[in-house]
């Protein structure tokens, strides 16, 4: 019956996606079912981390952060653990044998949140980024490129970059929240209470600089069953920048850019005529 719990596992953590990010549920739908597991269950594990650290206030966020970390290399040892969402995790962390140093690196920059409130150096600012984005980015290439370690070391450094951007899109969009809620600020010498055009300029052309390396080193030469897929999330970013750099510097605190559902509908549509098309 373990076969029926690993089911019911990888099904908690598909759900847990569809809850927290309507947008990364739907592009996951665009990669071949060979691999959307594994996704899911990658998502699972960084998602439950991040809300330990980000949204379980009235707890003691060290402790759980800590146990979910003891519970996950015990899951890693048994090849089970009744908690659904990391016995799925570990599965996949086997099965695409995914290496531990990018998921140490990833709960070091969430154990980070926990004291750290501000990043005052571009190296502070890199590592965190590293942890929290691009490594996550390259569990995920693990389960694209499915063993081809050539393959990984050729998209390694694009995965990298659309992580960083995605992470770094999520920073300027929420920056009321991590500002006056979290009391975080993530963007070097900068003062986001005070944000002025020539600041916000420079953000976004550094984003703009990792997307364009992340599609044309990185996306455009993904295997066949992520690369659509992969090519959706990345629309629906990039969207999320234009309406970003199209909110003057004043409001970015006072308003939370959202894709609408229709908008989302549309960019998908448009994708899919792209990539049939062969396009991307």
């Amino acid at each position: 019956m373990k076969a029926l719990f690993d089911e019911v596992s990888n099904n908690c953590s598909k759900l847990v996606t569809k809850k927290y990010s309507t947008s990364f549920s739907l592009a996951v739908k665009m990669l071949s079912p060979k691999i959307r597991t594994a996704i899911y269950n990658i998502y699972g594990f960084v998602r439950f981390a991040d809300e330990i650290v980000d949204s379980f206030h009235q707890y003691d966020k060290k402790k759980l952060i800590n146990k979910f970390e003891a519970d996950y290399y015990e899951a890693l040892e048994d090849g089970i653990s009744l908690n659904p969402i990391l016995n799925a995790f570990q599965q996949t962390v086997l099965q695409y044998q995914i290496s531990d140093d990018l998921i140490q690196a990833f709960l070091k920059s969430m154990k980070a949140d926990l004291y750290k409130t501000a990043y005052k150096t571009k190296e502070e600012y890199d590592s965190y980024i590293y942890g929290s984005a691009d490594v996550v980015g390259l569990m995920c290439l693990k389960v694209f490129v499915n063993g081809d370690i050539q393959k990984y070391d050729e998209l390694k450094s694009a995965a990298m970059r659309l992580g960083s951007a995605f992470q770094k899109v999520n920073f300027l969009r929420d920056l009321k929240d991590d500002l006056e809620g979290l009391q975080r600020s993530y963007f070097p010498n900068v003062d986001f209470r005070a944000l002025n055009n020539e600041s916000k300029d420079q953000i976004i052309k550094e984003i703009e600089e990792d997307f364009e390396v992340a599609f044309k080193e990185g996306i455009l030469k993904l295997p066949v069953e992520a690369k659509f897929g992969v090519y959706v999330a990345y629309r629906y970013y990039k969207r999320l920048l234009k309406k970003l750099k199209q909110t003057p510097s004043s409001k970015i605190m006072e308003t939370r850019v959202r894709i609408s559902n229709p908008m989302k509908i549309n960019l998908l549509a448009r994708s899919f005529v792209k990539y049939k098309l062969n396009l991307i």
